[in-house]
């Protein structure tokens, strides 16, 4: 396989692996390909995202910034019904977890925002990685308009963080921005973000403050130049290093990559197949065969261990959001948990079969059902207007679920910041099963 030059940044590596002899005088350090059953790979998912236990991890920003050392990346929605996705995703993993631990981490430029897998939360420090070399729509807006984009910059340049409506709209002049109008200096400023001439200082609600890069960044950080093939070998491992058990394709999954053959009009990366089998043949991934599953699945050769002797998850609950990488993988979700999730934020309602906003519940190593909570802070209350239980649980049955269950919806309404918990009227049985709380 023609392999190019890498330039001289590398993936991180996390010890050796097995050595195997190879021609030219090259060392491979493939891990051999591994066989392994279903109970260990479920085990092992919830075991390496934290989850085995729930709420695990000490508190406070330190735990934080351990969620993003192990999973590289949280994906971010604004949208807060029931917590921020981002937000739920840490609540989920992080005892007592407080937004306001990773909003200072945030205002303190330790993370950003950059996109990996859609609009991603990331350590400031892996900038170099993440920069929208890939970013053609963005480009084009910046060609299309280079005296908004000059004029934006120069003004925050001037005047510090600014946001879109900081700045004039220009009546009539609009442009096409991911599928949705929008008008041309909102669009400048998230093409200058997504190609690293500004970032985001900080968010109030959904309002962002756009400021230079280099007010941002580290200078040596932002020094610190990646080359395109670098850049998306690294952030192919970082989809695996997100979820643990990845195959080589899934809707999404591996958006913002490039195609998985090479491509003529990017000719410093080989495509998505070349890159992985790059990864596998230096050791970074190793391939497994699960069992019931379809296709060969990867996992990150410093976790091969923990694959082969996955702990016992114990008796404890969590509630997932539509981002969290546990569930980025449906089809997986299907063969390997017996569980069918869709999100249903653009199904007609009429058509849902559950709610909008719903979360897996998470019990153990078993997505045992969904609950669609809602956040009501003037109230001070939280209303779950449904739940419903996979075929075959009994909540009243499953030993441990009622009291696991109760410690998840306590730290849900810490979580929340409210008192009261309150249940849609056609939950009775809920209501009485979770007493204690209502």
């Amino acid at each position: 396989m023609a392999r190019g030059s890498r330039g001289n940044a590398r993936t991180p590596r996390a010890g050796l692996g097995f050595l195997k002899l190879v021609p030219a005088g090259r060392i491979s350090l493939n891990v051999l390909p591994m066989d392994v059953t279903a109970d260990a790979a479920r085990r092992f998912l919830v075991a390496r995202q934290m989850l085995a236990p729930s709420r695990s991890l000490d508190g406070g920003p330190d735990g934080v910034l351990e969620v993003f050392r192990r999973l590289g990346s949280i994906q971010f929605d604004p949208l807060s019904v029931a917590g921020r996705s981002h937000d739920l995703v840490l609540h989920a993993r992080v005892a007592g977890y407080d937004p306001a631990w990773c909003d200072s981490l945030y205002e303190r430029q330790e993370i950003f925002e950059a996109y990996n897998k859609g609009l991603s939360l990331v350590p400031t420090s892996e900038f170099p990685w993440f920069r929208g070399v890939l970013a053609v729509s963005s480009r084009r807006i910046l060609a299309q308009h280079p005296d908004v984009a000059e004029r934006v910059v120069e003004r925050i340049r001037a005047e510090g963080p600014l946001t879109a409506l900081d700045f004039e709209r220009r009546q009539g002049s609009l442009v096409d921005w991911f599928g949705a109008p929008t008008n041309v200096v909102r669009a400048v400023l998230e093409a200058s973000a997504v190609t690293g001439v500004l970032g985001l200082a900080r968010r109030e609600g959904n309002r962002r403050y756009y400021d230079l890069i280099e007010r941002l960044v580290p200078p040596d950080i932002l020094a610190h130049k990646v080359p395109l093939r670098e850049q998306l070998r690294y952030k192919l491992l970082s989809r695996y290093r997100a979820h643990g058990l990845l195959g080589v394709s899934g809707p999404d999954i591996f958006g913002g990559l490039g195609r998985a053959k090479h491509d003529p009009e990017l000719p410093e990366s080989p495509g998505r197949t070349a890159l992985r089998e790059e990864l596998i043949e230096d050791g970074e991934l190793v391939p497994v065969t699960v069992e019931g599953v379809r296709g060969k699945r990867f996992v990150l050769r410093e976790e091969v261990d923990l694959l082969k002797a996955p702990p016992e998850p114990g008796q404890s609950a969590a509630f997932l959001p539509p981002f969290d990488a546990l569930v980025w993988d449906r089809a997986l979700l299907g063969s390997l948990f017996g569980f069918e999730y869709v999100w249903e934020l653009f199904v007609p309602p009429a058509k849902r079969r559950w709610g909008w906003y719903v979360l897996p519940i998470l019990f153990g190593d078993r997505l045992v059902g969904r609950i669609e909570p809602r956040i009501d802070r003037a109230e001070s209350r939280v209303t779950v207007l449904d739940v419903w239980w996979e075929d075959g649980f009994d909540p009243r049955r499953d030993e441990g679920f009622v009291e696991a269950m109760l410690d998840a919806l306590r730290a849900y309404l810490h979580f929340a910041g409210v008192s009261r918990l309150e249940w849609a009227p056609q939950l009775e049985l809920e209501r009485k099963l979770f007493r204690s709380l209502s």
